[in-house]
């Protein structure tokens, strides 16, 4: 049958309208503006929010519409943001110079993390007031009254160019996420406070609340690593989870320091360390320290009735290592860079020995004994003329640079002879203020046994086995001062790193003594420490709140061990009046591997009795020893 020439011819179909959205993130800052080591007073070219500058700049000339955020702890972690924060509540007082940052380089939100809550809310609230920008935070709030610490998220709204070469409005929601863990971590400063809901929880709540506002999508900036699947209730690692939580098109995580995506990231169900998904949906850690920018990109297609919606996403990180600083930036902090300069090179007493923490996981160090003795000293003095004066004194204190994730630079190395503040601020890098509790012996051993959680279980015989946990962070490793004791790494860990028994029949604490005699279990004892492991982190469960020492008898809340330390090193020269003394339980046969900064060469003499052996360097850059157990 002939067609019918003259029927109309049906329209095309319209091309679906489609645009592309940048995301660009950064985490885990610690006031990192400059790349400057303030501990060592040297220029680093690896780190540095100026470094990370350059690389937003170029990432934003790539990509016309871009937004960045930020995900948390920027106010806290060297002595330029420490010391702004000490300030902040004084007339004088200007921005805090990672704020005066931000604010530079146009940031669009930000979420707190969990370091932010360290100098209490008076000074973070005050801190934030130079913010140019919303910071969100869904799952903290006050008790008094009730109501919400921060926004629970943010609605932005944005211009963005579609592939009709035309303008379009999108609204991005923006939502915060803090490990609910801070109200433990902070409790000197936070009890009776403020609130922490489970993040998975808060989300069910306010994604649905941030969708019926009208975000086409929604951007989650989650304090908070990459765990395992299925993590569980208040889980502090919950970014795996929420990546599968309807409602929210990508993620930025952090809080644990591990850069993702990236080829020396663990292999997980749902992770595509390539194209940066976890369980579909784009997700970025960039790092620490401005390490990285975070890059995460989004296909969006427009729906007449449902607006914009995410079709495709992937995410990348570009590292700042050998990046040139942005010039704008440094001038922008130049001030506060040489304000705190000459802060940190004032004089601070002296010291007779040299302090490092090459070896501190793994021999008695004195860069740990000074530290527990100032603790000491100062509880000794505060208890004067109390009865608890009586009752046998220990202190306890951990290796807060061991390398680790920070790698082979994270150690500290000072050497004997004149102390300047920078060192003091090395010693202690947190604002945690002192604390003591009341003990048994049968929980000092068991302090012990979660301590050793650190070191793998070395089987006898076997050879090169890596001796350090490198999921065991070395700032829950403590030390006591005052003890003696031997470790026997052929028995297992008897809790693993959350302070769970995972072996009741384990014990690798033996020949625990005070003064030369056993410690019985009934036995009391005193044991300064910090008021972060005086509220059980680490997986301490002995440090319970019944078991502290009542400020009547202790001024614990404001005296932070920063000026402990600084008041105890004005008697120079500063030495421990006693040692810790532990050692491992000889396993002839055994070797073990050891990683450890090149520079620790120049002590081999302190691990001599473990007949270290140089292997070479790793990739990362650590030295790797042979020990001979």
């Amino acid at each position: 049958m002939p067609s019918d020439r003259n029927a109309p011819v049906p329209a095309p179909a319209a091309s679906p309208l489609t645009a592309r959205l940048r995301i660009l993130a950064t985490t885990d800052v610690h006031s990192h503006v400059l790349g400057y080591d303030y501990y060592a007073d040297q220029e680093r070219d690896d780190i540095g929010l100026a470094r990370v500058a350059t690389l937003i700049a170029q990432a934003r000339a790539e990509a016309p519409d871009s937004l960045l955020f930020d995900n948390g702890d920027f106010l806290q972690g060297n002595p330029l943001g420490d010391f702004a924060m000490q300030q902040v509540l004084t007339p004088d007082s200007g921005p805090h110079p990672a704020l005066i940052a931000m604010n530079h380089l146009g940031y669009d939100a930000a979420t707190l993390g969990n370091h932010e809550f360290n100098f209490g809310l008076e000074r973070l609230m005050a801190a934030l007031k130079a913010a140019r920008f919303p910071v969100v935070t869904a799952n903290v709030t006050c008790r008094q009254p009730t109501a919400p610490l921060l926004p629970p998220w943010c609605l932005l709204r944005h211009e963005l160019t579609g592939s009709d070469g035309q303008r379009h409005a999108i609204r991005i929601g923006v939502i915060g996420f803090v490990p609910p863990q801070i109200v433990q971590w902070d409790r000197n400063v936070l009890e009776g406070r403020v609130e922490t809901q489970d993040i998975l929880a808060s989300a069910a709540a306010q994604v649905p609340e941030l969708r019926a506002a009208g975000a086409d999508i929604v951007i989650a900036l989650a304090h908070s690593g990459l765990g395992p699947a299925d993590a569980g209730f208040n889980a502090e690692h919950a970014a795996t989870d929420l990546a599968r939580f309807p409602g929210i098109d990508a993620i930025i995580a952090g809080h644990s320091h591990l850069p993702f995506p990236g080829p020396g990231y663990p292999v997980a169900p749902g992770m595509d360390l390539k194209r940066g998904l976890v369980f579909g949906r784009p997700v970025v850690l960039p790092g620490h320290y401005a390490s990285h920018l975070g890059v995460i990109d989004l296909d969006l297609a427009h729906d007449p009735r449902r607006g914009w919606q995410v079709t495709k996403g992937h995410a990348h990180l570009r590292p700042s290592a050998g990046i040139s600083p942005d010039p704008s930036l440094t001038a922008a902090v130049a001030a506060d860079h040489a304000a705190i300069l000459t802060h940190i090179r004032r004089p601070a007493g002296q010291t007779a020995v040299a302090l490092h923490s090459y070896f501190a996981t793994i021999t008695p160090s004195a860069v740990l004994d000074v530290v527990a003795e100032a603790q000491a000293s100062y509880v000794r003095h505060q208890l004067r003329d109390q009865p608890e004066a009586d009752l046998p004194l220990l202190s306890a204190a951990s290796p807060f640079k061991a390398g680790g994730r920070g790698g082979p630079g994270n150690y500290t190395d000072i050497p004997a002879g004149p102390l300047a503040l920078r060192n003091i601020a090395d010693l202690y890098i947190y604002p945690n203020t002192i604390a003591v509790l009341k003990l048994s012996g049968a929980e000092i051993a068991d302090w012990l046994e979660n301590a050793t959680g650190i070191y793998r279980e070395i089987a006898p015989g076997s050879r090169d086995t890596p001796l350090i946990d490198e999921d065991f962070p070395s700032y829950n490793h403590d030390h006591i001062l005052g003890l003696s004791y031997r470790i026997d790494l052929s028995q297992p860990a008897r809790y693993d790193r959350h302070g769970a028994l995972v072996h009741p029949g384990a014990r690798r604490i033996q020949d625990l003594c005070h003064q030369g005699q056993p410690v019985r279990p009934k036995q009391t004892f005193l044991l300064a420490t910090n008021s972060y492991r005086a509220a059980g982190c680490g997986g301490y469960l002995a440090a319970r709140p019944e078991r502290m020492v009542p400020e009547r008898l202790v001024d614990v809340g404001h005296a932070m061990i920063r000026d402990i330390l600084l008041r105890h090193f004005a008697s120079p020269p500063a030495t421990a009046s006693q040692t810790t003394s532990f050692s491992f339980l000889p396993l002839p046969g055994t070797s073990v591997t050891f990683d450890t900064a090149p520079e620790a060469t120049r002590h081999l003499a302190e691990v001599a009795h473990l007949h270290p052996e140089p292997l070479g360097t790793t990739p990362e850059g650590f030295a790797r020893f042979r020990l001979h157990l």
